[in-house]
């Protein structure tokens, strides 16, 4: 069996946070552990939903090499598995276009992790090229962000909004 890569905890933690329950419910209280399957360690990650009562459970593969890096760590210099870049910008627009005028900690919290989103995006784009290419969104929604604006996922782009939250995040 071929599981998805998890690079980091950080990683499948928002692809949870970012994957309802069949009911629509989102929150769960997720349980973690590392197991064997098929002879292979996974990371395993279990909640009952709160709303319906579902059992629900996910296995991801460990990385070859594990990423250090202060949080958001969401992974290496590959692209992630879990979640294209379709949703990594939909995130990073959710972050910064919600930031609570009454509470800086918590406004610098999600213009760093809608930073370091965008940082996940330029993974998707192949090395010599200066965008994400099209075949990289897996989901009709995602597809649907790309082809609204897919000027938006030019390189220079994204590293111009990313040095912005970045810099925005540090005031």
């Amino acid at each position: 069996m071929m599981l998805p890569v998890a690079r980091t905890r950080d990683e499948a933690r928002l692809y949870l946070d970012l994957t309802p329950c069949t009911c629509g419910e989102a929150d769960a209280d997720w349980q973690h552990a590392t197991g064997l399957l098929d002879g292979e360690l996974v990371s395993v990650y279990d909640a009952t939903c709160p709303s319906c009562t579902t059992e629900r459970e996910y296995a991801f593969a460990l990385p070859d090499q594990e990423t250090i890096a202060d949080f958001p760590n969401f992974g290496g210099p590959e692209p992630s598995q879990l979640i294209d870049p379709g949703r990594w910008i939909t995130l990073a627009d959710h972050l910064a276009g919600n930031l609570p005028a009454d509470d800086p900690e918590t406004s610098t919290q999600a213009l760093q992790i809608a930073a370091a989103a965008l940082t996940e995006v330029m993974k998707f784009i192949p090395p010599g090229a200066t965008a994400v290419p099209a075949e990289a969104f897996k989901t009709p929604e995602t597809q649907a962000t790309y082809n609204t604006a897919p000027g938006r996922f030019d390189r220079t782009r994204l590293e111009v909004v990313r040095r912005t939250y970045e810099g925005t995040a540090l005031t």
